[in-house]
């Protein structure tokens, strides 16, 4: 490893701003609120919390000790322990190296969506006309406008994984602009990222800030805000709902990437980082909760819309197929008569009853999305709803940029910091050495603008970072309490600190925390066994929906390299300290006889 001395954060303030930019990221945005809908409302935040304070807090404090005393990146500093346990640290390299493969391409679809935001009407809003030009594309009527654009405009998508029509080029040149901004945000090493956090870690608040004015001031916004927190406690007896807010904790943080890690290797010695863990942990899920403020009173909206165009169908059907006067039936007496006229008229009745359509409001909001679905598809709906839907199309595009960007930011530092602490790499400039890692990245990331790309992306993001992860924190909170040792560990902390962490601290590092790591092991083990041949979801275009397919065996043999490729990294570099060491005390034995015989 390098010995140069090591640059520091310009201030506290920035390493905070850049941990915050990092953990708070898109998940905070579409899969919490997605959570919270799915498993009770206002009473998933309990598990929630209570998993915030056993798991979450405490593997976050003790990466950012970890980085701080060490003053090394993930690959040095588990090295730097016993060198049996850098490959701790290699994992997390190609963990991250994997998220950074396939996360920019979210990026490039903001990108996408934002440069098609500036035109007089949104492009998402109307279906584009078939070659006749004598109506809707059948396609784009049979899903939703915003869905066609998504799946055909946006991802041009093939009907699965196994056909594949070439890259999409303006795609693939919003990739190239995603990776050449995250370059030069991370050119000049932490001193370029201490600047860029500033921004990127600050106004997606704003942007939060004015939609949730304009979300309050929406029609039937409070009807999704209320259906998001009204308590579900039955819930809390259903054990997902416990894995499932964990998780959400867990990879919320970002832990296990090497990122922490590298972030407090740049810290001043006796900087207060406890305070710090608590601060970046609470403001992370604060703003998990308030982001699903926002997106329910706009989903509420969306809801509502959805509802009350049914209610209108339905109306102008009645009205057709009846003699009746225009102004004899209003939205809110719809059903009422459709029960009056279906007793009254039965034969007449029988004849549309096909087209009758169930117009519930709650169904509208039980239909929750998840993912690049509720980011792209419910958010582009809701808003081409709004008066000057452009403006809000903006705001809400570049809201997702920063946030996807801030965490790019603390991706791409968790590969070139472990990496520029061995000495080959660190004699080459900060600049040339990113930029090659840039460019690696964006030619592997070309594939996930292929018509299949989206495919392969579902793949990554479903495998490539799950239990690796929760595989490589494991190891990480055995190695700090059970092999360099708790005591050892406290020692090191009070004399950053001046004090030692309290009882709470060992408690949840010697026992809590590597508990519920090992039972979400193994639920995800049990659940990977059970669950059958995997699946993903294919596009169909004559449904105008995707559908679920099973992976080929060559994708699910890919599923098993991503997975086996990190884990492998903790045994293989531990075959090969062990080689190095035997090699090493051949040459003394060889030189002590050497030395005896002369």
């Amino acid at each position: 490893m390098g010995n140069d001395v090591r640059p520091n954060w310009d201030s506290p303030r920035h390493f905070v701003l850049a941990c915050v930019s990092y953990a708070v990221g898109l998940g905070n945005v579409w899969r919490f609120p997605y959570l919270c809908q799915m498993h009770g409302g206002g009473g998933f935040l309990i598990p929630y919390m209570i998993m915030l304070v056993l798991e979450g807090i405490p593997l976050f404090y003790m990466e950012l000790a970890i980085g701080q005393k060490m003053r090394l990146g993930s690959i040095g500093a588990w090295t730097a322990i016993s060198p049996y346990l850098g490959g701790v640290g290699f994992a997390s390299v190609v963990t991250s190296l994997y998220l950074c493969l396939y996360y920019n391409i979210i990026n490039a679809w903001s990108f996408w969506y934002l440069f098609h935001s500036f035109q007089s009407s949104l492009p998402w809003a109307d279906c584009p006309l078939n070659s006749n030009r004598t109506g809707a594309l059948l396609e784009c009527e049979t899903a939703t406008s915003t869905k066609y654009f998504f799946y055909r405009e946006t991802l041009n998508i093939s009907p699965s994984i196994e056909v594949n029509g070439g890259i999409h080029y303006g795609q693939a040149m919003c990739l190239v602009l995603a990776w050449g901004i995250t370059y030069l945000l991370i050119s000049k090493g932490v001193k370029s990222t201490g600047k860029a956090v500033t921004f990127t870690a600050t106004f997606p608040y704003v942007v939060l800030f004015i939609y949730l004015i304009r979300g309050f001031t929406l029609k039937g916004a409070f009807s999704g805000i209320t259906y998001m927190f009204t308590p579900n406690m039955e819930q809390l007896a259903n054990p997902y709902t416990w894995i499932n807010a964990a998780t959400q904790i867990f990879f919320s943080l970002g832990l296990g990437f090497g990122s922490l890690i590298a972030f407090a290797s740049y810290n001043q010695y006796n900087n207060n980082f406890e305070r710090q863990a608590i601060m970046v942990s609470l403001i992370n899920s604060g703003t998990s909760i308030f982001a699903s403020i926002v997106t329910f009173s706009i989903y509420g909206f969306k809801a509502t819309v959805n509802f009350e165009n049914c209610l209108e169908r339905m109306r102008v059907l009645l009205l057709n197929s009846f003699d009746l006067a225009e102004d004899s039936i209003s939205l809110d007496t719809v059903t009422d008569w459709i029960t009056k006229l279906n007793t009254t008229f039965p034969e007449e009745f029988a004849a549309i009853e096909h087209k009758i359509e169930t117009c519930d409001l709650k169904n509208e909001l039980k239909d929750a999305a998840e993912g690049p679905g509720l980011a792209f598809i419910m958010y582009s709906e809701a808003i081409m709803n709004m008066p000057l839907p452009q403006l809000w199309s903006v705001l809400y595009f570049i809201m997702l940029l920063l946030l996807g960007v801030g965490s790019m930011l603390g991706n791409i530092t968790a590969i070139v910091t472990p990496l520029r602490d061995f000495k080959v790499i660190s004699k080459m400039s900060s600049e040339l050495f990113n930029g090659l890692v840039c460019v690696f990245c964006l030619l592997l990331g070309l594939g996930f603008t292929t018509t299949s790309g989206n495919y392969w992306f579902t793949i990554f993001n479903d495998y490539a970072a799950t239990f690796s992860l929760l595989f490589i924190v494991l190891f990480e909170v055995i190695i700090v309490s059970y092999i360099y040792g708790i005591k050892r560990f406290e020692k090191d902390i009070e004399d950053m600190l001046g004090h030692a962490p309290n009882l709470y601290w060992k408690i949840m590092w010697l026992a809590v925390s590597p508990l519920l790591l090992i039972c979400l092991l193994l639920y995800y083990i049990i659940n990977y066994i059970l669950g059958g041949t995997p699946t993903y979801q294919a596009w169909n275009k004559h449904l105008g929906k995707a559908e679920p397919m099973e992976y080929p065996v060559y994708c699910q043999l890919f599923i098993g390299l991503l997975l086996v490729s990190t884990v492998s990294c903790v045994p293989l570099n531990a075959l090969y300290a062990f080689y190095q060491k035997r090699k090493q005390d051949k040459r003394r034995k060889s030189h002590a006889l050497t030395t005896l015989s002369a």
